[in-house]
């Protein structure tokens, strides 16, 4: 029977984020599924949490170390999973209720100051309320809000995990 260790489980998490940016890309370059504003920010997220399993797998913290680890990968699973949560709103919105579709994010990134460039990504656009491709019910943004809950809950036992161990 395989016993879970707090490195093995970081790797998993290592493994389940570059298996999410991995479908994500094959979704934009094999389906077409262009991502819009929203989705590209969940994208860093993911990659931000990836970073940090990683490192965590590679340093094998102990008691402290798996605090501050766990601190980290919360807070970023939270702030994904609330731009994720943004998204779904927008795609659940009436048709009548729908924002205009604006610039790409690359856009805004070049012609706005960074707080303003965000400010004008969650208000969303027209792109952001599509669903595009969908699994049980569940659109993109739907699965990442999901995947955020769940990689936050993950990385709190693997802390947990840990400081019983040190």
């Amino acid at each position: 029977m395989l016993r879970i260790t707090p490195r093995l489980g970081y790797l998993l998490g290592f493994l389940v984020c570059a298996g999410l940016i991995g479908f994500a890309l094959y979704l934009q370059y094999f389906e077409y599924q262009d991502p819009c504003p929203l989705c590209i920010l969940q994208r860093v997220a993911f990659m931000v949490l990836m970073v940090i399993f990683l490192v965590a797998a590679l340093h094998g913290p102990g008691r402290i170390g798996a605090i501050l680890y766990g601190g980290l990968l919360v807070t970023v699973a939270s702030i994904g999973a609330a731009i994720a949560a943004r998204h779904v709103w927008l795609q659940h919105l009436p048709r009548n209720q729908v924002p205009e579709c604006g610039p790409g994010l690359e856009f805004m990134l070049k012609k706005y100051p960074l707080t303003q460039a965000l400010g004008k990504v969650f208000s969303g656009s027209g792109e952001c309320a599509e669903t595009g491709w969908t699994f049980l019910g569940l659109s993109i943004a739907g699965w990442s809000l999901a995947w955020f809950i769940l990689l936050g809950v993950f990385s709190v036992f693997l802390a947990v995990l840990a400081m019983r161990r040190a």
